[in-house]
């Protein structure tokens, strides 16, 4: 008998068996009923994913990283919520990153046999000078790709907090990792076709993963996003608009004059008009306040 994993993600959906001979609405209306259910299966997990977060924001004070490990769909997936974290919580992008299997190439196309490989995964580690001080999260859907579980059992015998999100109960990649995030999708649309229903849910959960970790080391006042790096005009545009609201400043000519005292930064400008100080003194307020506009505000 046969020993071999296999991930669920693998198995044909009984929901979808006559895909092809449905109406185009009706296909539509079966993808989107298991759709429906990716939400459900991730507030399950909410307790590993808060306890992955706080591992996470831990690293950050310590001045450490987060970096994303995947192949294929998975590998894309990290490689863009990494992106995001620059402009959304002015982060630079060795703070947090992804690596994937097959390198730059396979961001748009398949790299044949980069996930069977265990070695690059373990070197790709080596490269990234990964230690202790950093969060290594690996991404599988089924588990078992050996280019990612290289790369997460090197980044543990570095000292890195290890985590992993995968879409199949007792993955092989869950027992590599201290803090295994399972969430079990189930058979897809198409069969063994990630991208659908596990791709989803691995968006959802590295959403939670980067944005409650930047949330608990002070990337945000409320819900505003006050680390924004305005490289864009809408930036541009939203970093005006909170500098007037939170800073209650009156004009936008204020609120560019504080922006470029500030140096960009929307958090110093803030405090310079709310608490009318220099930027040297709201830059040292900040910092007592380990980034926390809201205990330089309002004490908490």
């Amino acid at each position: 008998m046969s020993t071999e994993f296999l991930p669920t993600t693998e198995l044909p959906n009984p929901n979808t068996e006559n895909l092809d001979r449905l109406s185009t609405v009706e296909m539509l209306s079966r993808i989107n009923a298991e759709d429906a259910s990716v939400a459900l299966v991730v507030q399950k997990v909410l307790p590993q994913i808060a306890r992955a977060v706080d591992a996470i924001a831990e690293k950050f004070r310590g001045g450490g990283r987060l970096i994303y490990v995947g192949a294929g769909t998975s590998g894309r997936l990290g490689v863009l919520d990494a992106a995001e974290c620059l402009p959304t919580f002015g982060v630079s992008p060795e703070q947090v990153f992804g690596i994937i299997a097959g390198g730059e190439r396979a961001m748009t196309r398949a790299v044949e046999g980069a996930e069977d490989d265990r070695d690059a995964g373990i070197a790709a580690m080596d490269l990234a000078k990964v230690s202790g001080s950093d969060a290594v999260v690996g991404i599988s859907a089924s588990g078992g790709a050996p280019f990612v579980r290289g790369a997460v059992l090197r980044a543990k015998e570095l000292g890195a907090v290890t985590i992993s999100v995968t879409n199949s109960l007792n993955s092989p990649l869950s027992s590599d990792v201290e803090i295994p995030i399972e969430v079990v999708t189930g058979p897809e649309v198409i069969a063994g076709s990630t991208r659908l229903k596990a791709g989803t849910a691995q968006k959802m959960v590295l959403n939670m993963l980067s944005t409650g970790a930047m949330v608990r080391v002070g990337k945000t006042y409320g819900n505003r996003m006050v680390d924004v790096q305005a490289t864009n005009a809408k930036l541009v545009q939203r970093s005006r608009r909170l500098v007037r609201e939170i800073g209650e400043v009156t004009t936008d000519t204020e609120a560019d004059r504080l922006l470029s005292a500030a140096k960009g930064s929307v958090k110093t400008a803030i405090v310079m008009a709310r608490l009318g100080v220099s930027g040297v003194e709201a830059e040292e307020r900040l910092l007592a306040a380990e980034g926390f506009l809201s205990v330089v505000l309002e004490g908490g």
